[in-house]
């Protein structure tokens, strides 16, 4: 069986680890050099300078490539990091179009700053395909793919997308950072590039920052391998380390999360103190048809609207004891947060109602503890804040 041939396991463990002929190693060393010799004047060596690529990112991008099924992979100093990469693909006056919901980072970067440069950016409900018909511009370039959404939970038909990029020649861009190509496979419905946090799930332990770029072809490949260089974009030896480390046991910790999610969601279903509950597994989820379609499963993530008459929302995330109060997502460990006033905050009052988004909201990250223990302490915590 061909390398190709094996399951995600198999290639999240061995893909890219460099064999060490030197002293047998069956993890991949970190290379710490900041340069490295040249043969002769005129004659760079594969790596010749840490801020271009090292023997340790490289290793990290040809397992993310392998991974997620793509062409090549760039390993990035954050998830931001790789975002404003892709970004910098575009032009003066060049348009995107993005979710309405999208990650608070993704929106103050596109909104905020880019704006300055005059590009333009449409939120959309991209669940909705007629809605970004209509807001594809003449100057329109690129679509920006966001499934699940943060922290709503909707749904993107990434194919209907595609589709639609395909057909007025944009580029498509997938943010998989909530699935993980163990639930979604982006360049199999279609997508250019996809995107990672690898804070979050690829690495899996909240002890590094970092972000990965994969395209499906070599389209892109020249111009992102020249703005990753010319930007400083690259992630550091040791930090490369941790991801590839945390890589290989994507898929078993992928199954743990998606199964406390599942519990924790169901413990949340018909409650008087919850007036609803924002995940992808349940049987009544409204975008059900796609998430069995594109999904092979519904993902470690979930987000609960409290009924605030019931339950105070500020005293109930700062009751709990297992959970810990923290924005990202995506560790081993449990973070429970508050995304109006935490994770969104960055966001103008009026864009995060427009999105659904509202102070009751509640986002859930189950780690991989025992479920039980967890929702014996989402439990206890409720009761504490009872009004």
């Amino acid at each position: 069986m061909s390398e190709q041939e094996h399951h995600l396991d198999t290639k999240a463990v061995h893909a890219g680890v460099y064999k060490d002929s030197t002293h047998g190693s069956v993890t991949t060393p970190i290379y710490l050099s900041s340069t490295f010799a040249f043969p002769n004047p005129g004659e760079p060596p594969r790596f010749n300078y840490g801020r271009c690529d090292h023997p340790t990112r490289e290793a990290l991008q040809q397992n993310l490539a392998s991974i997620e099924g793509g062409h090549r992979a760039w390993a990035c100093v954050s998830g931001m990091a790789a975002i404003q990469s892709v970004l910098f693909l575009l032009r003066s006056g060049d348009h995107v179009i993005c979710g309405r919901d999208a990650y608070a980072g993704t929106l103050r970067l596109f909104l905020r700053l880019l704006d300055r440069f005059d590009i333009h950016f449409s939120l959309v409900a991209l669940e909705d395909e007629e809605a970004v018909r209509a807001a594809v511009r003449p100057e329109t370039r690129m679509i920006w793919i966001e499934t699940p959404t943060n922290p709503m939970m909707r749904i993107v038909d990434i194919a209907a997308m595609t589709s639609i990029a395909r057909e007025r020649g944009l580029i498509s861009v997938v943010d998989n950072t909530f699935l993980t190509p163990v639930f979604q496979r982006p360049f199999e419905l279609g997508a250019d590039i996809v995107v990672h946090s690898t804070t979050k799930y690829l690495n899996g332990h909240s002890d590094v920052v970092g972000g990965a770029i994969i395209c499906r072809d070599e389209v892109h490949e020249d111009e992102i391998e020249f703005i990753v260089s010319s930007a400083g974009q690259g992630q550091s030896p040791f930090d490369a380390w941790l991801v590839l480390r945390g890589v290989k046991t994507l898929g078993a910790r992928m199954l743990a999360h998606q199964e406390n999610a599942r519990q924790i969601a169901e413990f949340f279903v018909g409650r008087e103190d919850v007036r609803k509950v924002n995940f992808p597994g349940l049987p009544d989820f409204p975008q059900k048809e796609v998430v069995d379609r594109q999904q092979s499963g519904p993902g470690g993530m979930l987000s609960v609207e409290l009924d605030s008459r019931v339950v105070d929302p500020v005293q109930f995330v700062k009751s709990v004891r297992v959970f810990q109060l923290a924005v990202s997502l995506g560790g081993v460990e449990s973070l429970i947060e508050l995304p109006f006033s935490m994770s969104h905050a960055s966001m103008e009052e009026e864009e995060k109602l427009s999105a659904g988004m509202t102070p009751e909201l509640v986002r859930l990250s189950p780690g991989i503890e025992s479920a039980k223990d967890l929702i014996a302490d989402l439990e206890q915590a409720l009761r504490v804040a009872r009004r």
